[in-house]
């Protein structure tokens, strides 16, 4: 089956195909198949329709961009991407914020996109899905940038100390060294966004708090940006005692996968499970869930978690 170019011209071709031909290897890679490329077309060596006809949505848009845009591995991953949804891809372009040292950070599939229309829209915001959709980075990104606006004057991290599977009992140190490890993604979130330096002036100062569920009983907290980071593994009781700390001029973001569930109890007793089920059709609470096509890390990790869901 062959996609046919038009119209193009001799350096629209090349910035198609990459330097060697490296763009046309990444496109290998993330349909599965063989691609032979010519002078004005591809030809997949694959049989199936349905992943032929998704590679000729995706090659429209490369076309549409490959004036005015560099055609590169980053490029084809993010159209990729977005070309798993069938809806308008009008927000692709559309920059969310930037980082410290000038990135700009733009949606990567519709429902990323789906998500940050939620959290301007509503105070609570559920988000649910597999690891690698980018729920963490999004969530702290956002919240950067309500503090960079001043439409909040602080942002609170948490996450449940929750062992996967390992005893961090005897590790050394302090309780916050020992509570650190689980608090690393959001850390890392943090650097990219802010800069190591800035984020911990943020945080000495209280501006920004990163800390398990557990210090957060008996706050209240009123214009801030708070985020509860995998949240599958709160108990009912912990999911209702964070809930229960949204103030006046707040938002809140509740992110979690279902598929990953650590607690040592009954799995159906998750607070992130049973919040889903209680409040639902609530007004100004959203739920966003992504799907194994939201996934943003190497294009194997979609495959494995397809693969242990069998």
């Amino acid at each position: 089956m062959k996609y046919t170019l038009e119209n193009l011209s001799q350096d629209e071709l090349r910035n198609i195909a990459g330097v060697n031909d490296q763009n046309i290897a990444l496109l290998e890679q993330l349909y599965g198949c063989g691609i032979v490329y010519r002078d004005n077309y591809f030809k997949l060596l694959s049989d199936d329709k349905e992943t032929f006809d998704r590679f000729s949505r995706h090659m429209d848009y490369i076309v549409r961009k490959c004036k005015d845009n560099v055609i590169d591995r980053d490029f084809i991953t993010h159209s990729f991407m977005l070309n798993t949804s069938d809806e308008e891809e009008d927000f692709a372009d559309e920059i969310i914020a930037y980082s410290y040292s000038g990135k700009p950070f733009k949606c990567k599939t519709y429902n990323q996109h789906r998500f940050i229309k939620a959290v301007k829209k509503d105070d609570l915001v559920f988000s649910i899905g597999p690891a690698g959709t980018g729920k963490t980075f999004l969530s702290v990104l956002l919240a950067v940038t309500y503090l960079k606006k001043a439409i909040v004057n602080r942002i609170i991290i948490t996450r449940p100390a929750v062992e996967a599977g390992e005893s961090l009992g005897f590790l050394p140190g302090d309780l916050k060294e020992k509570i650190d490890p689980y608090l690393m993604p959001i850390y890392d979130a943090l650097d990219a966004i802010l800069g190591k330096e800035q984020k911990d002036k943020l945080i000495e100062k209280g501006v920004i708090e990163v800390m398990p569920l557990a210090y957060m009983r008996g706050r209240t907290l009123d214009e801030a940006f708070i985020i509860l980071d995998e949240a599958q593994n709160t108990t009912d009781k912990q999911m209702l005692m964070f809930l229960t700390r949204l103030g006046f001029n707040s938002k809140m973001i509740v992110n979690g996968d279902v598929t990953q569930i650590d607690l040592n109890i009954n799995k159906n007793r998750s607070g992130l499970i049973l919040a889903a089920e209680k409040l639902k059709d609530i007004d100004r609470i959203s739920f966003v869930e992504f799907n194994n096509n939201d996934v943003i890390r190497n294009p194997l990790v979609k495959i494995i978690i397809e693969r242990f869901q069998i």
